[in-house]
């Protein structure tokens, strides 16, 4: 049964380094990694980082990004992410931390940036004048990385921590020039996507959502369908089946827990919702693991 989301941690993806444990470069185009991308998965790392030729198609959370040449690349630790395709020529510069290296000896608190969210969009182009800027400050960091220092890894955070104002900064613009752009149906959209981020695990009528976004249950259904060809219904449940598959790999969790954090009326409510939307018992898989 490969239905598994597993969590990978950051020597588990670093191929050409295989003492990286906190933080990790790539420079070059992804070759065959020491595990399977192309399946959902987490992370117990960040990563940001441009594509510099070839195209790729991901799917982070329920949404599909297309990357090309210029595209800046945000992949939180919590978010479910997918690999659909990838070009020979794919290549992209990126750095990979955990939030411990940045965090410790830090007051830095890294979930305050706004990319990092749920509900952020974790894929967007860039004009050429941000891409060579990015580029530019990626390449800086990649010398601190590759420079022998017994500092080097104080230097290293600090210049991370100065690195994720600059991407806040880039993110701030795109994101003011996206809204500008979005039409009603669009809007709409965005807005309930955000909201489902959110309430999820608690909520799961279309009555809840269209009220909190002042429209009627039918319009938001027509509008969400219209505009990524799945209904708000469908939204939903895709959501609580991706957190439940998450859920039900965790060892301290039995079903009845899971139920519960997810807000189901009883156990059996929760194992009838998930054998219908995955064609597994919630044992099943959880014996899967």
């Amino acid at each position: 049964m490969n239905k598994n989301i597993p969590t990978y941690q950051l020597n588990t993806v670093s191929k050409y380094d295989d003492n990286a444990s906190e933080v990790f470069f790539l420079n070059h185009r992804i070759e065959k990694p020491k595990v399977e991308i192309n399946i959902p998965h987490r992370s117990n790392f960040y990563a940001i980082g441009i594509c510099l030729r070839g195209k790729a198609e991901i799917k982070i959370n329920l949404d599909k990004y297309i990357i090309e040449h210029n595209s800046l690349i945000i992949k939180p630790t919590h978010l479910i992410r997918e690999w659909i395709s990838m070009s020979n020529d794919f290549e992209s510069l990126t750095i990979f931390f955990t939030k411990d290296f940045i965090i410790n000896n830090n007051n830095l608190n890294i979930d305050k940036f706004p990319f990092f969210e749920a509900v952020a969009k974790h894929v967007f182009e860039l004009s050429t004048k941000q891409s060579e800027n990015m580029i530019e400050s990626l390449n800086f960091l990649l010398n601190k990385y590759k420079t022998a220092n017994m500092f080097r890894n104080e230097i290293l955070k600090n210049n991370i921590n100065s690195f994720l104002y600059e991407v806040s900064s880039i993110y701030d613009e795109q994101n003011v020039l996206s809204n500008s752009m979005q039409n009603r149906s669009q809007f709409i959209t965005s807005e309930f996507k955000s909201l489902v981020n959110i309430h999820f695990s608690k909520e799961r009528s279309l009555k809840f959502y269209s009220e909190k976004l002042f429209i009627t249950s039918k319009h938001l259904t027509e509008t969400v369908k219209e505009v990524t060809g799945k209904t708000a219904g469908e939204w939903i449940k895709e959501m609580v089946v991706l957190e439940a598959k998450f859920l039900l790999q965790n060892p301290s969790l039995n079903i009845s827990q899971i139920s519960n954090i997810l807000n189901f009326v009883d156990q059996s409510t929760f194992g009838k919702f998930f054998k219908k939307s995955t064609g597994f018992s919630p044992v099943s898989y959880k014996k899967s693991f």
